[in-house]
């Protein structure tokens, strides 16, 4: 089944939708069933629509390409050229949207998510990148006007992170972050380094969906729960006071820390926060596990063959190994202009999922 063919079904299909709701006897059906009727007709008009739009900017396209062949002004020529430009740029949001409406929906699509970033191979190097990497992201958050808010954050003594964790709550966080997790390497000079020779760090991204309390249910009894003094910085309060909190949970012996509110039951809130959704993430993985012959953890062992992506600083290249893309704009990217090619990743995803899904 080709796409045409399936928009071509799903009209008649939405008709059938539109009927069943206007004949929905509440006293005799449940709840569900008609809200999973309202969720249907709200992603085929969605989809029909967007398809429309689709065809009537390729429509406009096409005309813009002619007359730009027959035009010999130079300034009408540049209009065009700049109409063409905006033309591209719309089929190619709608594009994403209409194969994303047709693919099956993350479970966690609509949640907002924890990302936590550790340096892995490389020392005091990877500790820098790492904050290189948490500074991306939170540009790239405002940009996309979604809303950030630190979870913890420990320091190295060269200026660098050695863990942090953040959340990061708006519209479609989860479908964008979701491709960071993993291993990212980077090759390059390090300020630390007097000789001037090129070194390979990595650094681990994890994005987890944040998980509540009806996906998870944690037992107190399953959970030991010290408190600590805080280090670091963060002032005399906080180094001199219990403020620091540590959960274990004992069953899967996971643990969370955190320290970086000078309140206790801040700090446990947080680590909870925290705890729940790697709980969550480690569910996710058991399921998948279920359906494949093996599993590879989120992020790896940090190990520099493990990696999604290579920042090459003396090439100015960015790459990732997992799509095949690399792009000359590495500075760009690092100061939070992640759109581009995280746009281009989902395309070819959408792509390569799709073809499994209409054949």
């Amino acid at each position: 089944m080709d796409l045409q063919t399936y928009i071509d079904n799903a009209r008649p299909k939405l008709q059938t939708v539109e009927a069943d709701l206007a004949a929905f006897d509440f006293s005799a059906s449940n709840q569900q069933k008609y809200e999973a009727l309202s969720r249907e007709h709200q992603r085929l008009s969605r989809l029909l629509m967007l398809w429309d739009q689709f065809k009537r900017a390729e429509k406009e396209r096409d005309e813009s390409q002619e007359m730009l062949e027959i035009e010999e002004d130079p300034e009408l020529l540049e209009v065009i050229r700049d109409e063409i430009a905006a033309q591209e740029q719309t089929l190619a949001t709608a594009d994403r949207e209409i194969k994303a409406l047709i693919l099956p929906p993350h479970p966690y699509e609509n949640r907002n998510i924890i990302v936590e970033i550790r340096p892995a191979a490389g020392g005091d190097e990877a500790s820098l990148f790492a904050g290189d990497l948490y500074r991306m992201y939170t540009r790239f958050a405002e940009q996309k006007g979604w809303k950030t808010e630190l979870l913890e954050c420990t320091e190295t003594d060269v200026g660098g992170i050695k863990d942090v964790a953040f959340s990061l709550q708006g519209q479609e966080v989860y479908r964008f972050m979701n491709y960071e997790s993993g291993v990212h390497r980077v090759q390059r000079i390090p300020s630390t380094e007097a000789g001037g020779r090129i070194h390979t760090s990595t650094v681990t991204v994890a994005v987890l969906p944040e998980a509540e309390e009806v996906d998870i249910q944690v037992n107190n009894e399953d959970l030991r729960i010290d408190v600590f003094r805080s280090s670091g910085p963060g002032g005399q309060c906080v180094n001199t006071t219990d403020s620091a909190v540590r959960i274990t949970h004992i069953p899967t012996g996971l643990s969370v820390a955190s320290q970086q509110e000078k309140s206790q039951h801040r700090n446990r809130e947080i680590a909870m926060r925290i705890l729940r959704s790697r709980l969550l993430e480690q569910k996710q993985a058991e399921e998948t596990a279920k359906n494949a012959a093996a599993r590879r953890s989120q992020v790896g062992t940090g190990d520099r063959s493990e990696r999604i992506r290579t920042y090459n600083f003396p090439q100015n290249r960015i790459s990732d190994h997992r799509f095949g893309i690399s792009t000359h704009d590495l500075p760009n990217v690092l100061a939070g202009n992640l759109g581009p090619l995280l746009e281009e990743i989902m395309t070819i995803d959408l792509n390569q999922r799709l073809s499994q899904q209409l054949k």
